[in-house]
């Protein structure tokens, strides 16, 4: 309180002066937005946007702290005020650069990534372009933050002093900090490996840990995957490196759709291929190029069949496989019923001095899947 009193004047001056400062670059930065608008109204939209949308919001905070430093001189503070401000400025001024670097990676990205689209049917490419920039985006958020919080450390003197102590220690120091961070460098490892061999991509359609669904998203950590009732799986980075699962559009989006049926022995094989064939010619889920029906297992009381189709993505292999099992049981009811799984009990003569004996003979009701 003392402090005010003594330097009222001087820090009244100093206030006004900063002050205004911070006024006139708002207004200049207000004036430039405009003008990089005007310049850029026959840029594509994307671009404009883009530029805009990161760069204003660093422009509020870079502009004032310039304006800020170059009016600093002039304000008559004490110096046991000025050394401070200083140095609080220069720590915001390497927070703004490094966030300027984020903020110069994202537009980037965002032009990189604009030409692959990925609402479209056949979007392999753009799912992998968009995974590995994703993942680049978030290595060089870690790369940058990492440096500017050393830049910013190193600005204190007490930490300076005693860098020859802690350079002695350097062996000790990163043993102890690679080991606590061993799950986080594995992860950032992995996410390198990741959008290197690119097991996954976003949108991929896999099965992990027992569960069908969608890669959602790809974090610095973990990976979200939506399943098919809308539930989240959460898994890290390093599973899909350590561990095996299936991704059913790894080189492609097309699938092989299949579906076995038990029936009895007495089965029409080959009207069943013809009544194949007008189930998949009938819909749009089939793509067009495989349909098979074959017999590929025989037991004691029944056969089984399996048809196998193609279909253009995951969700319509799904309900292609459902079509057909629906509308081939249907066929056998409507035409030949007595081929259907069923139980039947049969007469058997027996000795004259012995009743009847009745054998039972099952056909099994296992279901395709």
């Amino acid at each position: 309180m003392q402090f005010i009193l003594k330097y009222w004047e001087s820090l009244a001056w100093s206030i006004g002066i900063l002050g205004g400062s911070i006024a006139v670059a708002l207004v200049v930065r207000s004036v430039i937005f405009a003008a990089i608008r005007r310049f850029l109204r026959k840029e594509p939209t994307l671009l404009k946007g883009s530029l805009i949308s990161h760069s204003e919001r660093l422009a509020r905070w870079i502009l004032p702290l310039l304006a800020v430093t170059i009016a600093l001189p002039a304000a008559p503070l004490p110096s046991a005020v000025v050394y401070p401000l200083r140095h609080a400025i220069g720590l915001a001024f390497i927070a703004s650069v490094a966030w300027l670097a984020i903020l110069g990676a994202d537009v980037v990205l965002d032009m990189l990534g604009s030409h692959y689209r990925v609402d479209i049917a056949d979007n392999l490419t753009a799912r992998k372009v968009h995974t590995q920039l994703r993942v680049l985006r978030r290595i060089v958020v870690s790369v940058v933050t990492v440096v500017a919080i050393s830049v910013m450390l190193m600005t204190f003197p007490e930490i300076r002093q005693i860098g020859a102590s802690l350079l002695a220690s350097a062996g000790l120091a990163g043993l102890i900090v690679g080991v606590a961070m061993k799950p986080s460098l594995s992860s950032l490892l992995a996410g390198i490996q990741i959008a290197l061999t690119e097991p996954i991509r976003i949108d991929d359609v896999v099965v992990v840990e027992d569960e069908w669904g969608w890669i959602e998203e790809i974090q610095t950590t973990y990976v979200v995957v939506r399943l098919w009732d809308l539930r989240r799986l959460i898994l890290p980075l390093s599973y899909f490196i350590e561990k095996p699962f299936q991704n059913w559009t790894r080189s492609s989006a097309n699938l092989l759709a299949n579906v076995t049926l038990w029936i009895d022995y007495t089965a029409p094989v080959e009207e069943l291929r013809q009544e194949l064939t007008r189930i998949l010619k009938s819909t749009n889920k089939w793509r067009g190029q495989v349909n098979s029906l074959q017999v590929t297992d025989a037991s004691d009381h029944a056969i089984q069949i399996r048809a196998v189709m193609d279909a253009a993505d995951s969700g319509q292999a799904w309900d292609l496989r459902c079509d057909v099992r629906e509308k081939l049981i249907q066929f056998l009811q409507q035409r030949y019923p007595q081929c259907l799984p069923r139980a039947r009990q049969e007469e058997v003569g027996a000795q004259e001095n012995r009743a009847p004996v009745r054998r039972r003979s099952l056909a099994t009701s296992a279901g395709g899947g």
